[in-house]
């Protein structure tokens, strides 16, 4: 269970279908993003005995829709505070009007900007902006009870203001996107590969593994590789390269490597 121990963070899924994750503490549960469907958003949820009801805010980094497919009713049916920045909150609005042209109103909507901390019960939450195509796209980094977790997904590189903010976390969630090779070899046209693989796409392996090599301070207990990407990557593939990247540093044994998954939730992460 997620309240099992203080600390704890899971993924209930990730990569290119739709992405969900969960960081609570003690006393406060908070959802990052809302890429699935609200249903299977509960459904995983119970899968870990827990029940999404207790939580008090959702949080998301952009507006793209594998992280905002199932946000207005989620927070319909939660009826809890939604956390975005103000051009990803038009932009999503702008995304999901109806037949009417008009868009879903949030009961609760909580504005921030990225580089200004806030508080959500006793988690401290850090935004900070990452280079990726729309329109004001965060990461974050949590802390509550002395435990730092890191969260950064969907960037095309990793530029040194997210290196220094990814600092000191006893829990890394990093994005491992794609295999170079089999992106260039893939299915996808070359418009969406040349986009995938800009300064404004998403992270490569070799990428992650160059961060794990040269700039990464081996400080977290567990490292997450999440938004695989099911056309143009493997599993394995995205293993290996962490693994050897980790390796060349003397950090593959005091860093536990997992993989976030599509398809169910990862167990959850307690420290």
């Amino acid at each position: 269970m997620l309240t099992s121990m203080g600390v704890s963070v899971s993924m209930l899924a990730s990569g290119s279908r739709g992405n969900c994750a969960v960081v609570a503490s003690a006393r406060t549960k908070i959802l990052v993003d809302a890429g699935i469907s609200a249903r299977e958003t509960f459904k995983r949820f119970k899968s870990l005995g827990e029940d999404p009801r207790t939580l008090a805010a959702i949080l998301i980094t952009h507006e793209h829709s594998d992280h905002v497919y199932g946000l207005a009713t989620l927070a319909k049916k939660l009826k809890v505070p939604v956390f975005m920045t103000g051009a990803t909150h038009q932009a999503w609005a702008r995304a999901v009007r109806n037949e009417k042209g008009e868009a879903p109103r949030l009961g609760k909507f909580e504005r921030f900007e990225s580089g200004c901390s806030f508080q959500i019960g006793d988690i401290a939450v850090q935004p900070f902006t990452i280079p990726h195509d729309a329109a004001d796209p965060v990461g974050f980094t949590f802390r509550a009870e002395g435990v730092k977790i890191g969260l950064a997904t969907d960037l095309g590189y990793i530029p040194v203001s997210v290196r220094d903010h990814l600092r000191r976390c006893d829990v890394l969630i990093m994005e491992s996107n794609h295999d170079l090779e089999m992106l260039r070899g893939g299915p996808y046209p070359w418009a969406v590969k040349q986009r995938v693989m800009s300064r404004v796409g998403h992270l490569s392996n070799e990428a992650l593994a160059d961060f794990f090599t040269s700039d990464y301070d081996n400080n977290a207990t567990f490292v997450v590789l999440a938004h695989l990407s099911e056309q143009n990557n493997h599993p394995e593939i995205a293993r290996r390269g962490a693994e050897k990247a980790l390796a060349v540093r003397g950090s593959l044994f005091q860093n536990r490597l997992l993989l976030a998954t599509q398809s169910e939730a990862l167990a959850p992460i307690c420290l």
